[in-house]
């Protein structure tokens, strides 16, 4: 008849292997692959809304080996607890055109204000206010990068919070499938996520 030692022992080894098992199952989701839900339609129509999954490459964390157009995972600069799913539309040293429908550039007004002149003893904007937001530009500093969401009508990204620093990416989309499509076989539920930026049209 088995002891209470022998049990004690088959005890603490499943304690070990299941230890191991949760060790082994964190490193890997942390450092190489991990499965990841989405949700918002800041990336319509590349995501969907809800009830997408997809597998983030966590051996780019850090902006390691990232692309322009590359779809990226990292968590929100100025919400370091949240985290955002957005795709990568500058690199370091790209000149950057901030979209001309959101006035965000701190002190924008300013400027404005410094380009009036005076005409027969009237202040008259050189330009409008809209024509002003076509001028603002920003240049990607070493170590950041400029993302945005595809769905350009409802993201908030750099237009909003400025550059992403590399340091903050988590890991690149390589793969999503939409969960209610799972048994459709006239839709490509499972998917690549791939770049369609080209060089030649950068």
């Amino acid at each position: 008849m088995p002891s209470i030692l022998y049990f004690a022992k088959e005890g603490g080894r499943v304690i070990s292997y299941a230890v191991r098992a949760v060790a082994f199952f964190h490193m890997f989701s942390m450092n190489a692959f991990e499965l990841s839900s989405t949700s918002g339609d800041s990336m319509l129509p590349t995501l969907h809304v809800s009830d997408d999954y997809a597998i983030v490459d966590k051996r780019h964390k850090y902006g390691r080996n990232v692309h322009m157009g590359d779809v990226i995972v990292a968590r929100k600069p100025n919400s370091p607890e949240s985290w955002v799913c957005k795709r990568i539309t500058g690199m370091p040293g790209d000149i950057i055109l901030i979209d001309p429908s959101r006035n965000t550039l701190k002190g924008l007004r300013d400027q404005v204000a410094e380009n009036t002149t005076k005409i027969e003893g009237q202040e008259e904007l050189e330009r409008s206010n809209l024509n002003a937001n076509f001028n603002n530009y920003v240049i990607v500093p070493e170590g950041h990068c400029w993302v945005t969401g595809d769905n350009l009508t409802d993201s908030i990204d750099s237009r909003t919070y400025s550059v992403l620093p590399m340091g903050l990416i988590c890991g690149k989309l390589i793969r999503a499938w939409y969960v209610p499509r799972i048994l459709s076989f006239k839709d490509q539920y499972f998917r690549q996520m791939d770049n369609t930026y080209c060089e030649e049209n950068w």
